[in-house]
């Protein structure tokens, strides 16, 4: 019952901390009923990940690659700078869709960025 509420706590992959340790910033889970919940509210089974407040949920077949964790970090992000953070998104996810969302508009481009900028120095 436990693991399926909350999911099982995980590592990420040592390679994926070392050229991103803002990433350890978070705490990390795999599957769980957050993952599910997210699923629902878009009309799916699941989401590949979901973020709530410093911890992220990462689905039992995602690959923990640097573009969707970093994605993730950054409604980290979010939800340490606005209390209100969960209601202005489900707001905005309302009136412009989950795409047109500005604040999935920022972790797209927060993580798109970071991992450019990775490669760059790679």
């Amino acid at each position: 019952m436990h693991r399926w509420l909350l999911g099982r706590p995980i590592v990420l992959p040592a390679p994926v901390l070392a050229r991103y340790p803002e990433l350890h910033a978070a705490r990390w889970r795999r599957g769980g009923l957050a993952v599910r919940i997210g699923g629902w509210c878009l009309g799916r089974a699941s989401v590949t990940a979901i973020a709530l407040w410093h911890t992220i949920w990462l689905a039992d077949d995602a690959a923990p690659v640097p573009d969707l964790l970093l994605h993730e970090l950054r409604h980290v992000h979010q939800f340490e700078n606005d209390r209100a953070f969960p209601l202005r998104y489900l707001w905005r996810s309302l009136r412009h869709g989950y795409t047109g969302n500005p604040y999935e508009a920022d972790a797209r481009a927060y993580a798109a960025d970071r991992v450019a900028g990775a490669s760059s120095t790679a």
